[in-house]
């Protein structure tokens, strides 16, 4: 039996009718409304998987209507039909995201057909997104080390379970995919997982995003915009850089733990909620206790299983894993013969220090994948590419940059082809540089050296 909800907009009672039963007789939950506002004022309180929308309609026509669904924050299929449509409308109308386009008289036997091949379209999309996250969410696991094997260890427990987990790691360790591993085994796997990076939203507008608004209480909306507590109901919800929330804001996410059930902005109605919080942090959220910046009731809530991501720089020993891996599956990706990579280059990708984790190696191993032309990857490979950046980076007297920026990009320069001399090892490249370790590691966090720059 299909659970899909479909709507029906046309304002000939017999279409109406006669879709209304050939699509329920195939299992599918129906509505049908004669006009776009109705239609729309309908949308604004349910959602729907598919719309089947008649061009012509009084006061308001299909192609409008279509673009104002498009707007929306849900995405349903819209299949068009016409009396006496022409190409110039069918072709609008797809362009502006319709599926299909039907011509009256209709075939039921048809309508029946495309209605399954749109539904089925919007699962195989939204399967392919899953599908990416997972494919993303393996690159991070990759490894032999004792870290990464405790890390696992203490996935397979936790995942069954609806405890809440914080994810404590650098940037560019993986959290999100750790957390989406954990999802992914676990009793919701088929719920939601839905994501919110406070660092990324404005203090303003985190109560909203979190929470939803009631359309009463905005003056621009005619809708209620629900919030990410709603839209993880009954799956899971990742709070990414959860120290960056305020403590009014705290206050509130800990009565939603304590009680399962929130207030959207602007409404006194109490909605229920089963949700897992899994949130993340690359700060020390100790310290901030200490400091009254994070409420320590909220963080014995949050922390019943604390995860931490090693960096890199600590499990030296995954790099080559992911160094082959990455090798073969850009090279795949983008239709290229699998390179390899000789002992002196992999040298100097073991003696750097990774300070933006697999992010950084991951995306270092696509540009030597694009860039370079041998079959395999050399020390010397560094350099060119290096050199190659510099060219069109460095400050000319043409531009306007003071004397102290361009010494310093120099010395950055100057520093980081002494690096790649000698494979990234520290010691050496300081003796080169009349420096000792210690003042040559200060300069590179100073001047922000990176492997590529």
């Amino acid at each position: 039996m299909n659970k899909e909800k479909i709507l029906v907009i046309d304002d000939e009672v017999g279409i109406r009718s006669s879709l209304k039963g050939i699509l329920e007789d195939e299992g599918y939950t129906i509505k049908a409304v004669v006009s776009g506002e109705d239609a729309l004022k309908l949308l604004q309180k349910e959602n729907f998987e598919l719309i089947l929308l008649d061009i012509w309609l009084p006061q308001m026509n299909g192609i409008e209507i279509l673009k104002k669904i498009k707007k929306m924050d849900e995405n349903p299929q819209v299949v068009m039909i016409s009396g006496h449509g022409s190409i110039e409308t069918a072709v609008q109308a797809i362009k502006l995201g319709a599926y299909d386009f039907l011509e009256k008289p209709l075939s039921l036997e048809k309508v029946v057909l495309t209605a399954k091949n749109a539904l089925m379209q919007k699962k195989l999309e939204e399967e392919n997104i899953q599908l990416r996250e997972s494919i993303r969410q393996k690159h991070h696991l990759i490894g032999k080390s004792q870290p990464v094997q405790k890390l696992r260890n203490e996935i397979e427990k936790a995942a069954p379970t609806s405890a809440p987990v914080l994810i404590y790691g650098e940037d560019g360790t993986g959290k999100e995919l750790i957390a989406r591993l954990i999802h992914q085994n676990s009793p919701r796997k088929n719920k939601r997982f839905i994501q919110i990076n406070f660092a990324a939203i404005p203090d303003e507008l985190i109560e909203i995003e979190l929470f939803g608004q009631a359309r009463e209480s905005s003056e621009y909306s005619k809708k209620d915009k629900k919030g990410k507590l709603l839209l993880a109901n009954g799956g899971t919800i990742y709070l990414d850089e959860i120290c960056d929330i305020s403590l009014t804001i705290q206050d509130k996410l800990f009565r939603v733990i304590e009680e399962k059930k929130f207030e959207p902005l602007g409404s006194s109605k109490s909605l229920p909620v089963n949700i897992r919080i899994i949130s993340a942090t690359n700060k020390n959220i100790k310290e901030r206790i200490s400091k009254g910046k994070f409420r320590e009731e909220l963080f014995l809530k949050l922390n019943v299983i604390p995860m931490t991501i090693p960096p890199l720089r600590k499990r030296k020993e995954d790099i080559p894993l992911f160094i082959d891996y990455f090798l073969e599956y850009f090279s795949i990706q983008d239709s290229k013969k699998i390179k390899s990579m000789n002992k002196q280059a992999m040298e100097a990708f073991l003696n750097y220090s990774w300070p933006r984790n697999v992010s950084e190696l991951i995306n270092v191993i696509e540009r030597f994948v694009i860039m370079v032309p041998d079959d395999e990857i050399k020390a010397s490979h560094l350099s060119l590419l290096v050199e190659s950046r510099e060219s069109q980076s460095f400050p000319g007297p043409d531009k306007k940059v003071s004397l102290k920026q361009a010494s310093e990009q120099f010395e950055k320069e100057y520093i980081h082809k002494t690096l790649i001399k000698h494979k990234w090892d520290l010691s050496k490249a300081a003796a080169d540089l009349k420096l000792n370790r210690d003042q040559l590691d200060k300069r590179i966090k100073k001047l922000r050296i990176a492997f590529l720059g």
